[in-house]
């Protein structure tokens, strides 16, 4: 095959490796300058993680008619138990008049009264700051206003800053923090991965390489898709490293497991590398097409952050499929056979492809499949009930692992305030006329605690007016309140909208179950269509995607379990399912797609048991160090102060390993062996008669005896 008409050989001519590492040393080049911008082309704010078309979305393109933008108010709280003294009082007040008048950056100098609570041991007063879209103003003025406040604490005396403000100010110091913790434990993680799976000084730099060039080149492209409209937090940002660093190591490994296979075959290392491309190409590519697929199915989703997730996140799987298919492969042709030093594959040297690992499960395996293969259901099964404890109780004060002073405050005022003081519901009403009248229907309406009241807009025919609810405006009784409240004024006008904290919230969750429910039926549809087209087969793609399900409820209901009963959170993030669904099932069927077109390879010439038996022993080892990597990637996700991520990093990472490791090497195989030929139906392999002796024994034996 020319070099010049295939691209899964472009990097594997004698001059095409030259022509790759040019290539890309002018994508990184021209690129560069956009990477130290993808930072500041993150949204952080609400209306990136809100529904497109949600109340609370267009309450906020409301409040413009009142301010040229959102502004969000510090809510400074001030508390001793044994009741405020006239220090305490002074305090504040010089506090409020210090920040009003220091110029600081986002602050809004108008004053807003002290508040004092009716115990007599609290009081708050609110800063409005107007960031100018800018996170970084918002997060500045907050730090600022804290420095102030901050020193007047002790003796006592209780200061904190909360609210909309500081829950956002705390939010973004943690995300502007995810890309340097995450790249950095990312990047040392899987070189200490590589260098163990192969034992070189030398070849686990490569791979490296090639992930970093494809991680800097995402970055580039994905400011330029932020600049297109595409949304993109901090969420979005930290598993896009992740996924370019876990699937690009994956396709790494598997492409030199294959080259140094073929490097024992051909004596020249370009033919060894192009018959490497073309036998392992095509799973490959299926491979990132499939998680492709899967991800820009979200782009059906109505959450503004899994919408921008999607293409963002199948941009770096293409990248990164590309970078190993074309710089790595140059990368190891200009470093010869040498870089596999001490365990160099020479020309003619005896095969070592085989694991006597896996040969070993596959030849038990192979004993008795259908006892294994409905034994690792079953036990696949009891883990899937642990589904049943689900619970989508994490709220967004919960959604810290360490103390921040936003929650603190937000507890601090609860101890005198109306817990819904610190976040208050706002509701926009059109016409003005009629604000009076929805204000007297949100008075009446259950769990409200106070009406404040209404203001018209300086221009437009608008009013608004703030609500303080009864609950902890982060929890399910406000968010029941928040939809009494736009069934209530709902019937006074067709344009009253019910936006804040509380409302915001409760749309985002609304909006994640409602994604889970339409998206999750597409990905299975795209990832059945792909495994199709590889394996030519109806058969094979049924029996597998029933085996990651399997696995992924396995794995959802074990971290349920875990994230109850050993991290002690008191739910999940309504956003886990889907996200974990995906991974999951489009990063599982990975290695299923890895380990059934080798034995479709194999069983063109050995019969499928054979096959499939060959199969196991030749990529088990590599398929199982892909699934360490790919799960340490995402368990690196855990050094961050977040739940959700933390939650997303422990069930992917599990799920990716009991894959790999059960599903992969036992469950698959077991089914595959009892089924026989069947598994390729309707394709010719499942006509071709299946001889079976020797069929127990090593493949190396088995050869000799042939």
């Amino acid at each position: 095959m020319n070099d010049r008409s295939n691209v899964l050989t472009l990097a594997s001519g004698r001059r095409a490796k030259w022509l790759a590492l040019g290539f890309w040393l002018l994508v990184v080049v021209a690129l560069f300058p956009s990477v130290g911008r993808f930072e500041s082309a993150q949204q952080n704010d609400a209306a990136s993680f809100l529904p497109g078309d949600a109340q609370s979305t267009r309450a906020l393109a409301l409040a413009r008619s009142f301010e040229q933008e959102e502004q969000p108010p510090a809510v400074v709280v001030y508390r001793r138990e044994s009741g405020l003294t006239p220090d305490d009082l002074r305090r504040a007040e010089e506090d409020q008049a210090a920040i009003l008048s220091a110029g600081i950056e986002g602050v809004v100098p108008a004053p807003v009264p002290l508040q004092p609570s009716a115990d007599g041991k609290a009081l708050i007063f609110l800063v409005p700051i107007a960031p100018g879209g800018e996170i970084e103003i918002l997060g500045g003025a907050v730090e600022a206003i804290r420095e102030r406040v901050s020193a007047g604490a002790g003796d006592g005396l209780q200061i904190a800053v909360t609210g909309p403000a500081g829950f956002a100010a705390d939010a973004i110091e943690v995300f502007g923090s995810i890309d340097v913790q995450l790249l950095g434990a990312t990047a040392a993680l899987v070189a200490v991965l590589l260098l163990l799976t192969y034992r070189s000084p030398f070849l686990w730099l490569l791979p490296l390489v090639a992930v970093g060039f494809a991680e800097i080149t995402t970055r580039g492209l994905g400011y330029w898709l932020a600049r297109s409209g595409v949304t993109i937090n901090g969420q979005t940002a930290g598993l896009l490293t992740v996924l370019v660093f876990g699937a690009g190591t994956d396709y790494a490994l598997l492409l030199i497991a294959r080259y140094r296979e073929e490097l024992r075959r051909h004596e020249d290392k370009h033919a060894a590398m192009r018959q490497a491309l073309r036998r392992a190409g095509p799973a490959l590519v299926a491979s990132a097409a499939t998680v492709a697929a899967a991800l820009l199915c979200l782009l059906a989703a109505e959450l503004n952050s899994n919408r921008g997730l999607g293409p963002v996140a199948a941009l770096g799987i293409g990248v990164a499929l590309l970078s190993m298919m074309t710089l790595l492969p140059a990368l190891l042709l200009l470093a010869g056979r040498g870089v596999f030093w001490p365990y160099i594959p020479r020309f003619g040297s005896p095969a070592r492809e085989e694991s006597p690992l896996f040969g070993a499960v596959g030849r038990a395996v192979a004993r008795r499949p259908r006892a294994v293969w409905v034994g690792t259901a079953l036990l696949l099964g009891l883990l899937a009930l642990g589904t049943a404890r689900t619970s989508f109780d994490l709220y967004s004060d919960d959604a810290y692992r360490a103390s921040v002073e936003s929650v603190e405050g937000a507890k601090l005022l609860e101890g005198s305030f109306p817990p819904g003081a610190g976040a208050a519901t706002t509701i926009y009403v059109r016409p003005a006329a009629s604000a009076a009248a929805a204000a007297d229907a949100a008075r009446g309406t259950d769990g409200v605690a106070e009406v404040l009241p209404p203001e018209t807009a300086p221009a437009g025919d608008v009013a608004r007016f703030s609500v303080i609810l009864a609950d902890d405006p982060y929890s399910a009784p406000a968010f029941s309140t928040v939809e009494r409240l736009r069934g209530t004024v709902g019937e006074i006008t067709d344009g009253a909208l019910v936006g804040g904290p509380s409302a915001e919230e409760a749309d985002v969750r609304t909006a994640s179950l409602r994604d889970a429910r339409v998206i999750v039926p597409l990905i299975l549809v795209a990832v059945l269509l792909i495994l199709g087209l590889l394996l030519r087969s109806i058969v094979a793609p049924l029996l597998l995607m029933a085996t990651v399900i399997l696995s992924f409820l396995a794995a959802f209901g074990a971290s349920v379990l875990v994230f109850e009963w050993g991290f002690g959170f008191p739910g999940i993030d309504p956003s886990l399912p889907l996200l974990a669904f995906i991974f999951l099932v489009a990063l599982g069927v990975d290695y299923n797609i890895f380990l059934m077109d080798r034995a479709r390879e194999e069983a063109a010439t050995l019969g499928t048991r054979r096959g499939m038996l060959r199969a196991l022993a030749v990529t088990g080892g590599v398929i199982t160090a892909a699934g360490i990597v790919l799960a340490g990637t995402f368990a690196v996700l855990g050094v961050l102060p977040l739940v959700p991520l933390t939650q997303i990093g422990f069930i992917v990472a599990f799920g990716v390993l009991l894959d790999a490791i059960v599903v992969r090497s036992v469950l698959v195989p077991a089914l595959a062996l009892d089924l026989g030929p069947r598994i390729w139906w309707p394709s010719a392999l499942a006509r071709r008669r299946e001889e079976r002796p020797h069929a127990d024994r090593p493949l190396a034996e088995t050869a000799a005896a042939d």
